[in-house]
């Protein structure tokens, strides 16, 4: 991990620290502890790879919560860095946004853009909860949620020259979330139509493919106390570039509340081969407040 991102996560873990003192009288914190989940690398509330049927923030259904992330990945050849933020209403509604900063290092030269060449891209995400609940409510009955994600490239010239169709795209989901209390197990299924390549950093669509296609996530996370949650995620990608192949992304993560209001977490993360480069594995780290 180079100076510079160590600087920038320390300005962001600063900014995340400040969001409940910040946001008090907004709602009052209802939910069981970790129940709110973290953020993901695109700003939804869910785990650090795929969104969950939760709602951010700590209010319930009587109030307004929110949460803002800073979270930082350190890879065998690049650095990533995503910036983000979370408004829940009504443990129903949530509008969230990411700022992506993908920072190729030396392969940026190797690949003729320069070294530490930065991919940028906004994600802007809205979720609805239509049915269910995570904790409460009949059993076996998860909570259902609806979800768009809109993806929009700051470099939109070079995602072309790479081979992408577009610099824009939007994912469509579902996801269902269970919290089993009686065995301290969540369990999370997300299904995914998209045509993003690595997440949209690389740009939407390509010579192997210019459509949305559907792609499974899923996590398991067991609870071994009321603040420590360990967990394994898994999700498919498409792969639309003809320059490089795509694989798909697996996590394995451990998270823990300090308090209500910050989490931390740490992941062995394992993305295998971007933009040609292979064995990309390496940790995650974030830093999550949330009122």
């Amino acid at each position: 991990m180079n100076t510079r991102a160590l600087l920038c996560l320390s300005t962001l873990c600063a900014t995340v620290l400040a969001l409940p003192a910040a946001a008090q009288g907004l709602g009052a914190p209802g939910k069981l502890l970790l129940t709110n989940g973290i953020s993901t690398i695109e700003g939804s509330a869910g785990g650090g790879l795929t969104p969950w049927a939760v709602i951010a923030g700590n209010a319930t259904r009587d109030g307004i919560g929110g949460q803002a992330s800073a979270t930082i990945a350190a890879l065998p050849d690049y650095d990533f860095i995503s910036l983000s933020a979370a408004i829940g209403a009504w443990d129903r509604v949530e509008i969230s946004v990411a700022r992506q900063v993908f920072d190729t290092n030396r392969v940026g030269g190797a690949l003729g853009l320069g070294n530490d060449f930065k991919f940028d891209q906004n994600v802007f995400g809205a979720k609805v909860r239509v049915a269910g609940d995570v904790v409460y409510d009949p059993a076996w009955m998860p909570a259902i949620a609806v979800g768009v994600q809109h993806k929009d490239s700051l470099d939109d010239a070079i995602i072309r020259a790479v081979g992408a169709r577009h610099g824009a795209g939007t994912d469509y989901y579902v996801t269902a979330t269970k919290l089993f209390l009686d065995w301290s197990l969540l369990a999370n299924v997300t299904v995914r139509a998209t045509k993003a390549n690595q997440g949209g950093l690389l740009g939407h669509g390509g010579a192997l493919g210019d459509a949305h296609r559907l792609q499974v996530e899923g996590s398991l996370a067991y609870q071994f106390s009321r603040r420590l949650v360990v967990g394994a995620e898994y999700r498919t990608k498409p792969s639309n570039l003809a320059i490089a192949r795509e694989d798909d992304w697996a996590d394995a993560f451990v998270a823990y509340g300090l308090n209500r209001h910050v989490t931390a977490t740490i992941a062995y993360t394992e993305l295998g081969s971007i933009a040609t480069f292979d064995k990309q594995r390496g940790m995650l780290f974030q830093l999550q407040s949330s009122f």
